[in-house]
């Protein structure tokens, strides 16, 4: 405590606080100079997603037309089970189980990405185009040049990577933000919807017809290959994603406030941006146009956990979430009628839109 000049009052003076703990939503821990910060709702929210993922590929993996139980599942996935059951585990069920979870969970991390690069909820690849410029590129591999799953993907990732270029150059000199991006995207993706028209023309027969099956997006007939596939895509770029989450927070404040935190900006909006195109063309790839993943996923990952950040990791398990339960309504409630999984997504991701652009434009109104 010191007096003020003139008075005998006194006024109160740099007091030092030594390290604490609080207790609540928000927990922080410090020790030495090791400092650990914990939200304690967006940890409850991602274990209940991991329960929910556990949950979903028990029942994936123990129903359908031939039921096993737990035991014999567990057998079959350690190699100790019987010929039917590996039969049915090992080659039917798992490769289909661990494609959706890796495809829901790129999916959403792109989705969330690019929600928070433009600062818009309608911001994700399938809404502005980056998942039909992967489609016209893998089309472009499977009906002209016939190519291997491997040349599919890179076909892919080179149209999600032009198609986003095109619209970054549509841009250019006016920033990322707002409706006007959703409005350029759109456009983008009608022109890119008529190359895919033009495309399958142009196959023959049988061809034309397995593209028009693949563009419905599907898990169906999945096998190790696609697994494999999008499992590394995920392995390499997931944790690139999670590595640069807190540089996404900071960019989300704003440029200035972000630069002013030490942030290279336009570095980290370029390799955000080729991280997000890149999920959503392995995915597109691997599984066709899956929408509305992307869209719903992040947002209610988001709102479930109140987070003011990007939420990647609740993110990618509510879309790993999402689409498996997406899978196993379709092959359970459809049977014996092959229903795609795209179907379905579409149907629900179509009202979740059409309530999220009555928000938003309430939300401009106001």
């Amino acid at each position: 405590m010191t007096a003020a000049r003139g008075t005998g009052t006194p006024t109160p003076g740099p007091v030092p606080t030594a390290p604490r703990v609080v207790t609540g939503r928000l927990l922080r821990t410090r020790s030495g100079s090791l400092s650990l910060l914990v939200r304690g709702r967006a940890v409850a929210v991602t274990a209940a997603l991991l329960a929910a993922l556990v949950a979903v590929m028990a029942v994936t993996l123990t129903t359908g037309d031939f039921d096993l139980s737990v035991g014999e599942v567990a057998r079959a996935l350690t190699g100790d089970g019987t010929g039917i059951a590996d039969f049915v585990v090992n080659t039917l069920r798992m490769p289909r189980l661990v494609t959706a979870l890796c495809v829901g969970a790129a999916l959403a991390v792109s989705g969330a990405i690019l929600q928070s690069l433009t600062g818009n909820p309608l911001g994700s690849p399938d809404i502005i185009g980056f998942t039909n410029g992967s489609a016209v590129g893998a089309l472009v591999v499977i009906v002209v040049l016939h190519g291997s799953m491997t040349q599919i993907a890179i076909g892919a990732l080179i149209g999600g990577l032009a198609t986003a270029l095109a619209v970054h150059l549509l841009m250019l000199g006016r920033g990322i933000q707002g409706f006007r991006l959703v409005v350029v995207g759109i456009g983008v993706s009608a022109l890119l919807l008529a190359v895919n028209s033009y495309l399958i023309t142009r196959a023959t027969f049988q061809e034309a017809l397995e593209a028009q099956a693949w563009l419905i997006g599907s898990l169906g007939n999945r096998l190790w290959t696609h697994a494999q596939a999008i499992g590394l895509a995920v392995a390499v770029l997931l944790p690139l994603a999670l590595f640069l989450s807190r540089r996404l927070a900071m960019v989300e404040m704003g440029d200035t406030t972000a630069m002013a935190l030490g942030v290279d900006v336009p570095r980290t909006r370029t390799l955000l941006l080729v991280i997000g195109v890149a999920l959503a063309a392995f995915a597109t790839a691997v599984t066709g146009p899956i929408w509305f993943v992307a869209l719903a996923a992040p947002q209610v990952a988001r709102r479930l956990t109140r987070s003011s950040g990007p939420a990647l990791l609740p993110s990618a398990l509510m879309g790993a979430v999402m689409l498996a339960v997406s899978d196993l309504a379709v092959q359970r409630l459809f049977a014996p009628a092959l229903l795609p999984v795209g179907t379905a997504t579409g149907c629900v991701g179509g009202i979740y839109l059409v309530c999220l652009l009555v928000t938003e434009s309430r939300k401009s109104r106001a």
